[in-house]
């Protein structure tokens, strides 16, 4: 067991969902060619004066509203000045004394157990541009030359910066996923990592257990999938483990993750706040947040992702893991709750969609609502099983039809001959016949083996090809067997 304590935070950067960018009309479309998504606001030429985007304040209040946080009733914005080739002004517009929201919190789960972790505040900020690096790695350190592409400029950014604490990587992971699952079903962003919508950067340090004051924490950034993130934490905290026990002391810095090695490395000393001398941005007026605007907002409000889970279990009788499940995504959410209108059966619903259905899309990339299995099919899947039209087996071949087809899966099963056979003569002939050609299997099952039946269903249903009622069977082999 170790000896140290992990601490760790978290800073995620959340792109909004907005059609324009925070301070200009720029379009935030992703995708376009570079620097065609830029004017004199985001390229911060002399003259061009920001305009708040409204939506963005939105926005960042409703988050706020889903993360319990305290909304401020006096906003403002700072000028945080650093030097970098994709901040074409020289300074970011954001947010220091006086944020939007402050003293958030959100509940995630460990092993079953309950943890509240503490969410210190959420300013809104302009995005910087994005710098293309050559070579294989698409790191700064291995590029011979680096591109400019400013599109992203100005794309409005909301940070969320925990307190720290969180112990482990686990933690970590487990905080994401569920501070993901909330923005999205709020709307405020798509969260989408591979278009960087969502980026994270890591802080860590590790003291001795007992130990009230922090050590020099290490800043991982922009780490690209919440698995790397994971990965990672871990290779930071035996890192810094070994520094510790080595008698090293460690210092605050900023260091980079390498996915293919599954290391990290240095990269800068880590700023201090003072070093962006930041001070109040000129060009923006205080932000007043009244009590008649957060109401208004609070009625977009949905149904959170904890609530929804727990009335999946009341409502529907699901086991705590499917709710889980279904319910981490609000579009597999809406997607089961639209099936469960159609058809009682919950659990049978619950299996397809988290096992072939979730299955298939992964395999596919793509999401739920590009789906080809549409819900009034998938129920009519689950009708076919319960009438015992088709066996659990047979569905699987009828599944992979209507996700390749967009098929039917009553047209499926009448085109490929796949109806159950629930006559009791013509199952027990084929049982007949495999009766008769597996003596030595009878003949242990007789001497008291009783498992080996399961390898008589077996036969019997491959003879069958798959179409025998396994019920049927079962009771039929039973019958035969006893005689």
């Amino acid at each position: 067991m170790s000896k140290y304590e992990t601490i760790i935070g978290l800073e995620v950067h959340v792109q909004l969902k907005t059609a324009t960018k925070l301070f200009c009309g720029c379009s935030t479309k992703f995708g376009a060619e570079a620097n065609t998504h830029t004017c004199p606001v985001c390229l911060g030429l002399p003259g061009a004066l920001p305009v708040l985007n409204k939506k963005a304040v939105n926005l960042a209040i409703l988050t706020g509203l889903a993360l319990k946080f305290k909304i401020n009733e006096f906003a403002r914005f700072d000028r945080k000045n650093y030097f970098y080739p994709d901040l074409p002004k020289g300074y970011q517009i954001s947010q220091k004394d006086k944020p939007f929201c402050e003293h958030g919190k959100l509940e995630i789960t460990i092993d079953g157990v309950k943890k509240e972790i503490g969410i210190t505040r959420a300013h809104l900020e302009e995005d910087a541009g994005k710098l293309l690096h050559s070579g294989s790695s698409g790191q700064i350190g291995d590029a011979e030359e680096s591109l400019v592409d400013l599109n992203r400029t100005c794309v409005p950014l909301l940070e969320i910066v925990s307190e720290p604490d969180l112990r482990s990587p686990a933690e970590a992971f487990e905080y994401l996923g569920a501070l993901k699952s909330i923005l999205q079903y709020i709307g405020v962003s798509d969260c989408d990592m591979e278009k960087g919508s969502l980026r994270c950067d890591a802080n860590i340090s590790l003291r001795p257990f007992g130990q009230k004051e922090f050590n020099p924490k290490v800043e991982i950034k922009n780490v690209n999938s919440f698995k790397n993130v994971k990965d990672a934490l871990e290779y930071e905290t035996a890192r810094q483990t070994q520094c510790l026990d080595s008698g090293e002391k460690t210092f605050q810095e900023t260091r980079l993750f390498s996915a293919e090695k599954g290391t990290t490395t240095a990269m800068r000393a880590k700023e201090e706040s003072n070093d962006y001398r930041y001070f109040p941005e000129p060009d923006l007026v205080v932000n007043h947040i009244t009590k008649e605007m957060i109401e208004e907002i609070k009625k977009t409000l949905v149904e959170l992702p904890a609530v929804r889970r727990s009335r999946f279990v009341t409502a529907y009788g699901l086991p705590e893991y499917d709710a889980g499940v279904l319910t981490a995504s609000k579009a597999f959410a809406d997607y089961f709750e639209v099936c469960a209108g159609l058809n009682k059966n919950y659990k049978a619903i619950s299996n397809l969609i988290m096992g072939d259905l979730m299955g298939f899309l992964k395999a596919a990339g793509k999401d739920i609502s590009d789906s080809p299995v549409k819900p009034e099919n998938l129920v009519k899947l689950v009708k076919l099983i319960d009438t015992n039209i088709i066996s659990s087996k047979i569905a699987k071949v009828v599944f992979e039809d209507m996700f390749k087809e967009s098929a039917d899966p009553e047209d499926v099963v009448k085109a490929k001959g796949l109806v159950q056979i629930t006559d009791e003569g013509a199952v027990g002939k084929i049982i007949d016949k495999v009766l008769l050609e597996n003596p030595a299997i009878v003949a242990e099952y007789k001497s008291g083996k009783d498992k080996v039946i399961g390898n008589l269903v077996g036969k019997v249903m491959k003879e069958s090809a798959g179409k025998a009622s396994p019920g049927l069977v079962n009771k039929i082999l039973k019958e035969k067997l006893s005689n």
